[in-house]
């Protein structure tokens, strides 16, 4: 039939919280009060429910009554009182921040300025603590000097997050301290990295209860020390950028200076965003958004137009690479169908540049990762939409400020090795 293949519910079921076919329709009332029970009380995760045609168009028949919904765990009696005695003890403190922690943002601010600990987010994470703070070094597990001093830690305090490899890339960190693990997650306890305690709660109510086990503690001390060091990092992650990384701060620069503080980043999988990961500035949760797990090419221009759609009336920018934008290009005429504000930013560098690199360094011959671009600015004006190219810092925040103006969306394409982004001040 339409749309149907032999069994939808194994496509999507590692993707998923749930994969589940209605055979009748009684069996919807029930699919939904399992679907909204894992939203209200577990792991915020996607459902599909399957309704095949001939079910869908029968009638329930019963009435369909509201049901309770649980409320997601807190913390065990006693587990918070033992995390806090290990974090006291602890000399070298680190806090891990993922986005399951992305409630919990004032409490985890508030553990780390008692312990004076340093706080290293995913990608997801990024912003729960703001990357302004002077105990934040952002989502930098992919840089060797972040990891260098993750591995001195000895006592790591991860929240809300997998600990994933596609944040580092790298196969495994080095995570030698004791590890306390929050996480709704059961499953992640006992994975690559076992915690040695382990607190099964929603980030929330864990990281309230421990930030009042810890605000008389005295880390004032180590918090200079702590503070030094970070300051030092960050300073060396400036200083050892490749050519490519120098221009995208430059950029990324101007962008942060040119957009409000509460400005929500859709960023597609492309090296202008892995070096925003850890060098773009965001002072909120999910104002950062960047697929480190699927790298989900196109993401960036519908994950922007979807935020755009949201309650809230934030400004959004979209940030895509050449090649990634192709991938959902006439997504820009909904952008414009609708009306909306939306900058998006195009970094040209030739195609899949990432993928390039990667081959070059291991001298394998590039396939099908050069393919030629449109001229993105007829694109767009065919597409009814805005179109710049700034040939200056000063005129790509012109455009930026501008779009966020406009009545439309704007691409705003930007070349990489542009004579204003070869600048050795950085």
């Amino acid at each position: 039939m339409l749309h149907e293949i032999t069994e939808q519910k194994e496509v999507t079921r590692p993707l998923t919280a749930l994969s589940a076919t209605a055979r009748r329709p009684q069996d919807i009332p029930e699919l939904m009060a399992q679907a909204f029970s894992i939203f209200a009380g577990e792991r915020p995760r996607p459902v599909h429910l399957s309704i095949p045609i001939d079910v869908l168009s029968r009638e329930i028949g019963d009435d369909w009554r509201p049901v309770p919904l649980p409320a997601r765990p807190g913390p065990a009696a006693g587990l918070a009182d033992e995390a806090a005695a290990l974090l006291r003890d602890a000399t070298r403190p680190v806090i891990m921040v993922g986005g399951g922690a992305a409630e919990a943002g004032s409490g985890l601010t508030r553990i780390a300025e008692s312990l004076g600990a340093a706080v290293i987010a995913s990608t997801a994470g990024k912003g729960i603590v703001p990357d302004d703070h002077p105990l934040s070094l952002s989502a930098s597990t992919v840089r060797e000097e972040v990891r260098r001093f993750l591995g001195q830690a000895d006592v790591i305090l991860a929240v809300g997050t997998e600990l994933s490899e596609t944040d580092s890339f790298v196969e495994r960190l080095d995570i030698g301290g004791r590890l306390i693990r929050i996480d709704i997650d059961s499953g992640k306890m006992n994975d690559l990295y076992p915690a040695d305690l382990a607190i099964i709660s929603d980030a929330a109510p864990a990281i309230e209860r421990l930030a009042c086990l810890l605000e008389d503690h005295d880390g004032a001390a180590l918090r200079r020390d702590t503070e030094s060091s970070i300051s030092h990092i960050r300073s060396a992650m400036m200083a050892n950028l490749t050519t490519s990384e120098r221009q995208h701060v430059r950029l990324l620069e101007r962008l942060r200076s040119s957009t409000p503080r509460d400005t929500v980043f859709a960023g597609d999988a492309c090296q202008l965003v892995y070096t925003g990961a850890f060098a773009f500035p965001v002072f909120g949760p999910r104002q950062w958004f960047y697929p480190a797990g699927y790298c989900a090419l196109g993401c960036a221009l519908p994950n922007a137009i979807g935020a755009m759609r949201a309650p809230g009336e934030r400004p959004v920018v979209a940030i895509a690479g050449d090649g990634g934008f192709m991938f959902t290009m006439p997504e820009l005429m909904v952008a414009s169908d609708l009306g909306l504000a939306l900058p998006v930013i195009i970094w040209e560098n030739g195609g899949l540049k990432q993928i390039q690199d990667d081959l070059d360094s291991r001298g394998i011959h590039r396939v099908g990762v050069e393919g030629s671009n449109p001229d993105f600015l007829m694109l767009a004006r065919a597409c009814h939409a805005h179109a710049v190219r700034p040939d200056s810092l000063d005129g790509f925040a012109d455009a930026v400020i501008d779009a966020l103006e406009a009545s439309r969306p704007t691409i705003i394409a930007v070349e990489e090795g542009a004579s204003w982004l070869l600048a050795d001040d950085i």
